[in-house]
């Protein structure tokens, strides 16, 4: 029991200094969330009522900007989020039936995204700005264009592969 709670103690360090790297400026309370969430994926609850008394705001207003944009996330995400453009040009290239191939696969559905061993998240967005390459997929920060079902198949099993080897 007392490795959790100095888990707990290390892993809100990281805030300590996030807030410390920004000289405490509450100015900068988008870049600081933005590094909190790269930090734990999510902006966790009890980090967002640190950041706001650190910076001397109200929790309110905290809470606000990581609602207000899209970008931010109050829910734990998996190490790979797989995002799958429904824009309309993906769409009617086949985008809806490359997220039920996600979905069968990694046993998801739209009220599920997130995979119990916190691997994978999947999200339907409206546009990812790559038209050109319809249908797109995007998984963290890896574009990858005409994506069909075998292809989203085998980018997953990819995925899944790598992860044995790492932790081997």
């Amino acid at each position: 029991m007392k490795t959790e709670p100095n888990k707990n103690l290390r892993q809100f360090q990281q805030v300590v200094e996030i807030i410390k790297k920004n000289n405490s400026d509450k100015s900068r309370l988008i870049p600081i969330l933005q590094q909190v969430q790269e930090a734990y994926r999510y902006l966790p609850p009890q980090v967002l009522t640190y950041v706001a008394t650190a910076l001397n705001m109200p929790v309110a207003e905290v809470y606000g900007v990581a609602t207000f944009y899209a970008h931010f996330s109050l829910e734990a995400k998996g190490k790979y989020v797989i995002r799958v453009c429904d824009g309309t040009a993906c769409h009617v290239k086949g985008s809806s039936k490359l997220i039920d191939t996600i979905y069968n696969k990694l046993k998801l559905n739209q009220q599920k995204n997130t995979t119990n061993d916190m691997m994978f998240t999947v999200e339907a967005v409206s546009c990812l700005g790559a038209c050109g390459l319809a249908p797109v997929m995007v998984v963290n920060e890896q574009v990858y264009g005409e994506v069909n079902s075998k292809r989203c198949d085998e980018i997953i099993e990819g995925i899944l592969s790598s992860e044995i080897v790492a932790s081997n």
